[in-house]
């Protein structure tokens, strides 16, 4: 297999394309924007996080979508209206629930490998994406939740993550910013943050120094395969264009499921949308008290990442609401009222807001790997952890290629 199409110009394939040019493949990117990383991968929380690789497949989280079902402001809001999407959805999410501890285990061991490859891309290839390598404080108000954090502290050992249980004063210690009362929190040294549009951008220009060519602005209108090979049919709005390719890789986010339909595969994605603000810090006192040290909230399911000397990034929520991109003011609100409960010293005069739709299979599991046919492969579905998985499934997917590509020259020899 030489030549490949990669669709999707997000986090996920742009690490892929780069994986892929790195070991000699001749690579085609498609992006409908006009840039890389401008959806899902524009401003989400910036949180390199093994430490929030806990899947979501437990009753508790069932529980508290039902609760907060009619609350508008709620931390996991479900549109009540049925769709069958929606509704095959969730029963997958629940038959995942047995699989809670092996796969919350599982994301964190590919967590802590993504680290390095990142990391060193970034260090090879000269991107700046203010990084920050303080560690991510989880904080909890009480004795539930730090316990239940307790037992997932468990599971993340078993992955190879240490993380630390700290006490209130330990907490301000480690983040003397942080305003309010906690029971206790979690700390994990080795969990970093960045800005992922930086770093998106910064590596879309590397794959163009590869020698990968870039189609942005081009929307895939078609596509199919068969066993010999791929081909993809797009549009830049005026001239139609269509290319043939050895194999195609899908890394088209929220997205992927109907290009998945076309290709005769199943990819039970459903777009979760996340929100964020990027607070402006305008003034020396609101910089001064801005944590540097990366937070999450798991009450109220709240990440924070501080981006340079002058911004700081907080994301969250969870809303099961359809391809719905509206930036809802009473979802907002939330994340500008935490800002200010928690960190008084900090001006909220320039706030800007942001949505996005994450690509969540049931199992909140990536699909990584080859389809049902040997020409196509898959890597999408990364859910609230795309960031931080995305370097190791960019690797293991080029095993993939390079494998298949092997055994079908293998077979067509024969």
């Amino acid at each position: 297999m030489k030549r490949v199409a990669v669709i999707g110009g997000g986090i996920t394939g742009v690490t892929t394309a780069y994986s892929l040019a790195k070991r000699g493949l001749d690579v085609t990117l498609y992006e409908k924007n006009r840039y890389a990383a401008m959806e899902t991968s524009f401003a989400n929380g910036g949180q390199l996080s093994a430490s929030n690789a806990e899947v979501w497949n437990n009753w508790q989280t069932i529980i508290k979508g039902l609760k907060w079902m009619m609350r508008s402001d709620a931390p996991l809001l479900v549109n009540p209206k049925p769709s069958w999407h929606k509704m095959s959805w969730f029963a997958e999410f629940i038959a995942a629930i047995p699989q809670y501890a092996h796969n919350t285990t599982e994301t964190t061991r590919m967590a802590i490998a993504a680290r390095e490859y990142l990391f060193d891309w970034a260090r090879s290839e000269g991107i700046d994406f203010d990084l920050k390598k303080r560690g991510i404080l989880h904080i909890y108000r009480n004795k539930a939740g730090y316990d239940h954090a307790a037992e997932v502290s468990k599971l993340l050992a078993a992955g190879g993550l240490e993380r630390r249980a700290v006490t209130p004063d330990e907490m301000r210690a480690i983040e003397p910013t942080l305003a309010g009362d906690y029971y206790g929190g979690f700390f994990t040294e080795s969990d970093a943050t960045g800005d992922i549009h930086k770093f998106t951008f910064g590596l879309a220009q590397a794959i163009e120094r590869l020698g990968v060519t870039t189609r942005y602005g081009h929307s895939v209108e078609d596509l199919g395969a068969d066993v010999n090979a791929a081909w993809v049919r797009s549009s830049d709005g005026e001239h139609e264009d269509q290319q043939s390719f050895d194999g195609v890789v899908v890394c088209a986010g929220v997205g992927s499921r109907a290009l998945a339909a076309k290709l005769g595969d199943r990819v039970n994605i459903y777009p979760v949308k996340g929100y964020s603000i990027t607070v402006h810090l305008d003034d020396a006192d609101s910089q001064a008290s801005a944590p540097e040290v990366s937070l999450l909230d798991d009450e109220t399911k709240i990440v924070t990442s501080r981006l340079g000397d002058d911004r700081f990034r907080v994301a969250g929520t969870a809303e099961f609401n359809g391809y719905n991109r509206d930036i809802r003011e009473d979802r907002v609100r939330p994340l500008t009222r935490w800002v200010e409960e928690c960190f008084p010293g900090i001006s909220t005069r320039s706030v800007v807001p942001w949505a996005g739709l994450r690509p969540m299979l049931p199992n909140m599991m990536p699909k990584v790997g080859q389809g049902n046919l040997p020409t196509v492969f898959y890597n999408t579905g990364h859910g609230h952890l795309g960031w931080t998985l995305s370097a190791i499934t960019a690797e293991m997917l080029a095993d993939s290629v390079e494998t298949a590509g092997t055994v079908h020259a293998v077979g067509a020899a024969h």
